[in-house]
C-alpha cells in the first residue's frame, strides 16, 4: 500500500510538472508567471496528497509514503522495527516505479530539461539554504500532523491540513530546495534523471526535521506519545500500529 501510494504521488508530481513546465504545454504558455505556476503546482499536489491519504490504502497503511515520517513514528514507538524496514523499502521502490510509469505513459516528456523528472535541487542559497529549508518545512509538517491528529476536534482535518502545507511549501519554499520533505520522493526523480546534486540534503534534512518534531512533541507532552501513526485514523480499517 505504501509503495502504491508514493508511486501514485510521484506519477502525479511528474505529470503536473510536465503540464506546467514543458515548453510545448499550453498551460505554460497561458500562465507565464513562475510564481503562479508554482502556486498551481502546489494546489494540484496538495489535493493529490489529501486524496491519497483518504484512499482505502492510505487509511490502512497510515498514508506516510515518506521514510522520514515513518522513522519519526518509529521513534515515537508506533512501529515495530520490522514494519519500519518494510515501509521504507516499499516507499523507495514505489517512488522509483511512479517516476518510471510517468516516463513511460508520458512518452519521455518528463525528460525535457525544464521538467527533468521533477528533480529537487538546491536553489537560491545553495546547499545550506536547501538544507535549512528542508529542515524547517519537514519539522513544521510533522508538528502539525502530531498536534492535529492527537486532538479529537482536529483529527479529522489532518489530511486537509497536510495538503494545505504541501501547497504552501511548494509555492513559497521551492526556490530554496525544490520542496521535497521526502527522501524517497527525491530518490525516485534523481534515479530516473541521473541527477544527484546535493542528494545528501534530501536524505538527512527531512529525517532530522521530522525526528526533531517527534522529540519536541514528546517533551511538550511529558513523554506521552501519539495515539496512532495514521494521518487519518477515524475509519474502519484495521490498525497495525502500536497503541498506548
Amino acid at each position: 500500500m505504501e509503495a502504491g501510494e508514493i508511486a501514485s504521488y510521484m506519477f502525479l508530481v511528474c505529470t503536473f510538472a510536465t503540464l506546467l513546465q514543458h515548453p510545448v504545454s499550453p498551460v505554460r504558455d497561458f500562465i507565464q508567471c513562475a510564481v503562479l505556476r508554482r502556486a498551481l503546482m502546489g494546489l494540484l499536489v496538495g489535493a493529490a496528497v489529501v486524496a491519497i491519504v483518504l484512499t482505502p490504502w492510505g487509511k490502512q497503511s497510515g498514508g506516510h509514503f515518506n521514510p522520514a515520517m515513518t522513522f519519526a513514528f518509529y521513534r515515537l514507538g508506533k512501529l515495530a522495527p520490522w514494519d519500519t524496514l518494510f515501509y521504507v523499502v516499499a516507499q523507495f521502490a514505489g517512488a522509483v516505479g511512479g517516476v518510471g510509469l510517468a516516463s513511460t505513459l508520458l512518452r519521455d516528456a518528463p525528460r525535457i530539461p525544464s521538467v527533468n523528472y521533477a528533480v529537487t535541487a538546491p536553489g537560491t542559497f545553495g546547499d545550506v539554504g536547501a538544507f535549512l529549508g528542508e529542515l524547517g518545512i519537514s519539522f513544521t509538517l510533522m508538528v502539525v500532523i502530531l498536534v492535529t491528529s492527537n486532538r479529537k476536534a482536529l483529527a479529522r482535518y489532518t489530511p486537509v491540513l497536510v495538503g494545505v502545507l504541501y501547497a504552501t511549501f511548494i509555492t513559497v519554499e521551492t526556490p530554496l530546495s525544490g520542496m521535497s520533505m521526502n527522501p524517497a520522493r527525491t530518490f525516485g526523480s534523481a534515479l530516473q534523471a541521473g541527477y544527484w546534486r546535493a542528494f545528501w540534503v534530501y536524505l538527512v534534512a527531512p529525517t532530522i526535521g521530522m525526528l526533531a518534531a517527534s522529540q519536541a512533541f514528546l517533551r511538550a507532552r511529558g513523554g506521552v506519545g501519539p495515539y496512532c501513526a495514521k494521518l487519518h485514523h477515524d475509519n474502519d480499517k484495521r490498525c497495525i500500529f502500536r497503541h498506548g
